[in-house]
């Protein structure tokens, strides 16, 4: 279960092979089905987790019961909420699986850990908070400044591993618009080609 795990890591730097398994090995499996809850707003997030297979939303549901998707978690993803599982706060975030999922997790004791005993988890970490912290920068400016159509055409190009599997209704509320207006833009496109 942990080689997809390995893998990824091994991706981003070079580390030996034993810190690795004593790193991995520290992952718990967890499998989750469609519409599980791997964390509900309210509860202190005790993971971090690696996808190894399936799909999730991270997001928050405003006062009108309406999603807000931060985003999406597939295949060699993390999923988290950062500030509950750093500051050990309650969540503000809700993750949930989106189809039959597996994931790998960690919990803080254990990362705080292998922060302090292998150099090399620290770095994985700091490059993997930099790839997250640009890509949040990048959607926040494309938020501010892009029409809708046009973030909607940039997340097709940008993810098309996870838009074939998620529902208009779950685009909307990754984009902030409303389903009808992706129903739209999807039939546009097609009278196009």
């Amino acid at each position: 279960m942990t080689e997809s795990l390995k893998k990824h890591i091994r991706q981003y730097i070079e580390i030996p092979d034993e810190k690795l398994e004593r790193y991995c090995s520290a992952f718990k499996v967890k499998k989750l089905k469609k519409k599980d809850f791997l964390l509900k707003e309210g509860d202190i997030c005790e993971a971090e987790g690696f996808v190894v297979n399936g799909c999730f939303k991270v997001f928050r549901t405003d006062k009108n019961a309406d999603e807000q998707i931060l985003y999406f978690g597939v295949e060699d993803w993390w999923v988290s909420d950062i500030d509950s599982f750093i500051n050990q706060i309650p969540s503000q975030l809700n993750i949930q699986a989106l189809e039959d999922s597996e994931i790998l997790l960690i919990s803080k004791k254990d990362k705080d850990r292998f922060y302090r005993e292998i150099h090399e988890i620290e770095s994985l970490m700091r490059l993997k908070f930099q790839m997250s912290i640009i890509a949040l920068q990048r959607r926040i400016i494309d938020n501010l400044s892009k029409p809708s159509d046009e973030r909607y055409q940039d997340f097709l190009k940008e993810y098309p591993q996870i838009a074939h599997r998620l529902t208009n209704i779950q685009i909307a509320a990754y984009l902030g618009v409303t389903p009808e207006f992706i129903s739209r833009i999807r039939r546009k496109i097609v009278s196009r080609d």
